[in-house]
């Protein structure tokens, strides 16, 4: 390994006296961007090799993946290079983007920030490179929405982007329950798996909310009815289940009558704003990671929502992923991707917009730890079952699933994402809550029939 210009540079066949190879030249804009040496070793289209060499290994397979960077630099324009397949990760994804992660907190690698001189840099390499020309396509699983935010037509497209993928999808990627949120991981031995973590979950909400045979339950955002078919069937609990996805309406549906529950369970396709205004008096309202897709400016009219829906001495529990107030968002790729105008803040701000709206909290519990090992189960059965994704939904669309469940596993485990059930209850006009002192942690045991 030599030095250059106080860069470490490896010597390749490609890097000849002639000149660098494409590796070293890559790794010296990558320098210039960061502000520090990168972090991976770098192996390019041309054979040439530069970096660490115990470093996990980016595989720049082709000259477009530079050209996608010169388009759309940062996050979103390597995760783009990453979906086409132009950029590729030897070994594990996860790994390298925690060393990703690691330099930028303890070496103080900084996001790029291109100045012009340091555009024409970079476009003179590309030159050199061969690596110039048009804006290369988008790929075909970006999310394009139309219409004023948050509005009730862009809300549905872009749940529906998300959430309407498939059902076949969602069944191959999730357990039995088919519940896509935070389980509830009360055991760490091999017979326990993700479904017992999600069951566990559910028992535990329907705890907290006090439900019981003949309870009426207001599930907002019910997804493909974990929470809805559990109440029902497992508490004889009387569900009103709202969700803006078709697909899983449908889905939930067809358990419903599958179960002979159509008793005690009504389904709707439509928006929790479209819920009558007379309608209300339930005992329970529920919401599980749906209020990331509110909004920010629409949240304090949620919350009121939440609070009119339920009767006096009415339990509400949210479940919803927080993050500091710097980064609401999910970020380039995830907004890009997988959760377009998602919004998360701070878990106090979500409190205090709660009791803004007249309801009183009375306990809060942290999943952030529960959400690593959830998100690390759907991320086994992605690689289990590649080839079976990849020929349902295209291989692009699957690798956009592998840097979001890799990448979201990563986000908890850090502590830039958290996730936590808040538990509200709305008090009658005398200021009474009718709640218990305390709060289930554990979920009741459950019959081998409820397993």
């Amino acid at each position: 390994m030599t030095f250059t210009r106080g860069r470490a540079v490896t010597a390749t066949a490609a890097g000849s006296p002639a000149g660098p190879g494409a590796a070293q030249r890559l790794a010296a804009l990558v320098e210039d961007a960061l502000g520090a040496p990168p972090p991976l070793r770098i192996r390019a289209w041309d054979g040439s090799e530069s970096g660490p060499s115990h470093a996990p290994v980016v595989v720049v397979r082709s000259r477009r993946a530079l050209r996608r960077l010169l388009w759309q630099p940062g996050e979103l324009g390597l995760a783009e290079a990453y979906i086409t397949g132009d950029l590729d990760v030897e070994g594990e994804l996860g790994e390298a983007l925690r060393v990703m992660w690691g330099a930028a907190r303890d070496r103080g690698a900084r996001p790029p920030r291109l100045s012009a001189r340091d555009r024409a840099r970079a476009a003179g390499t590309a030159l050199r490179l061969g690596a110039a020309g048009p804006r290369p396509p988008v790929p075909a699983a970006r999310a394009r929405l139309g219409g004023a935010l948050h509005s009730r037509a862009r809300d549905r497209a872009a749940i529906s982007h998300h959430y309407d993928l498939s059902n076949a999808f969602y069944s191959l990627l999730l357990d039995e329950t088919m519940a896509y949120s935070c389980g509830y991981w009360t055991r760490g031995d091999d017979a326990y798996g993700s479904a017992d973590a999600q069951r566990d979950k559910l028992e535990l909400i329907c705890a907290k909310l006090g439900l019981g045979p003949g309870s009426r339950l207001l599930d907002i955002g019910c997804g493909w009815g974990s929470l809805t078919l559990y109440a029902a069937q497992r508490h004889g609990v009387r569900v009103t289940a709202v969700t803006l996805a078709a697909e899983q309406a449908a889905y939930v549906r067809e358990q419903v009558a599958e179960r002979g529950l159509d008793e005690l369970v009504e389904v709707g396709c439509h928006d929790y704003r479209d819920l009558d205004p007379d309608e209300g008096g339930f005992d329970a309202v529920a919401t599980v990671e749906m209020g990331e897709h509110v909004g920010d400016e629409a949240y304090p009219a949620f919350a009121a929502s939440l609070r009119r829906l339920v009767r006096p001495r009415g339990r509400v529990l949210v479940q919803q992923m927080s993050r500091g107030s710097t980064a609401p968002g999910g970020g380039a790729f995830i907004e890009s991707y997988i959760a377009p105008d998602m919004h998360m803040r701070p878990l106090g701000e979500t409190v205090g917009l709660l009791e803004g709206a007249g309801l009183e909290v009375r306990d809060v519990q942290g999943l952030r730890e529960h959400y690593v090992r959830t998100v690390d189960a759907w991320r086994a059965t992605l690689e289990e079952r590649w080839e079976e994704f990849a020929a349902l939904v295209g291989e692009q669309t699957a690798r956009v699933w592998r840097l979001y469940l890799v990448g979201g596993a990563l986000a908890f485990e850090q502590r830039r994402m958290g996730v936590d059930q808040i538990l509200a209850v709305r008090p009658d006009a005398d200021g009474n809550a009718g709640l218990a002192a305390t709060t289930p942690r554990t979920p009741a045991v459950r019959t081998e029939a409820a397993r």
